[in-house]
């Protein structure tokens, strides 16, 4: 019997190991001047007006989900929170599941010739919408914090997603946002609400201001 205790424990501890976590990979996409340079997932040229600047990028694990490379460009000042921003987010899921992106695609736009499925929604505080220590929100959070900068309290947003896949298992993600001034009379009651629905005027305002900052260029 103790013989037999003993192969259990042993196999247990083999069988039961937690699997080692995929290690994370580098930052892919290379960035000059103004440009973010993807040569795949989708082969395409993101550049920012000269009025943002370039803050850094970083690859996060997602829940062990997915990784996740982040590039953020800013506008305003140099410590604090910013007046503007662009987050990037070229994403894709782990060979360890199967899972897929799947939106609704309610309203699209395009930019360069790449198709995305997009929302609008305006935040009396965006800092709670980060708050969970694993989201992708909390780590873009925390590498505008290495730089002194946050994101604005009170602000818009357009989130923008595109799948240059037919398995649906990649995205680039880019999410526009915006400081509201306090007269601003976009609104912003309950904390979080959809401009689509609420203001579809405003929200196509948001969307024009992140189209006056990005050209997109496909390969």
């Amino acid at each position: 019997m103790r013989y037999l205790a003993v192969f259990l424990i042993v196999a247990c501890s083999i069988g039961c190991a937690k699997k080692p976590d995929l290690a994370t990979p580098p930052v892919e996409r290379e960035v000059r001047g103004q440009t973010i340079i993807s040569n795949r997932l989708p082969a395409a040229d993101l550049t920012f007006g000269n009025d943002f600047r370039y803050v850094g990028s970083q690859v996060v694990n997602l829940y062990g989900n997915a990784f996740a490379e982040q590039h953020v460009f800013v506008k305003g000042a140099s410590s604090g929170p910013v007046a503007a921003f662009y987050w990037v987010q070229f994403e894709h899921y782990l060979p360890t599941n199967s899972n897929t992106y799947s939106y609704r695609p309610e309203r699209t736009t395009d930019f360069g010739g790449l198709q995305f499925i997009y929302d609008v929604r305006a935040f009396a505080d965006y800092g709670a919408a980060t708050r969970d220590p694993r989201s992708d929100g909390a780590a873009v959070a925390a590498l505008l914090a290495r730089h002194d900068v946050r994101f604005p309290a009170r602000m818009a947003r357009v989130r923008m997603f595109h799948l240059p896949t037919a398995d649906r298992r990649s995205e680039l993600m880019i999410i526009y946002g915006e400081a509201l001034a306090p007269n601003s009379r976009i609104p912003t009651r309950g904390g979080d609400i959809s401009l689509d629905s609420e203001s579809p005027a405003d929200a196509n305002v948001i969307l024009d201001h992140a189209r006056q900052g990005l050209t997109v260029r496909k390969k």
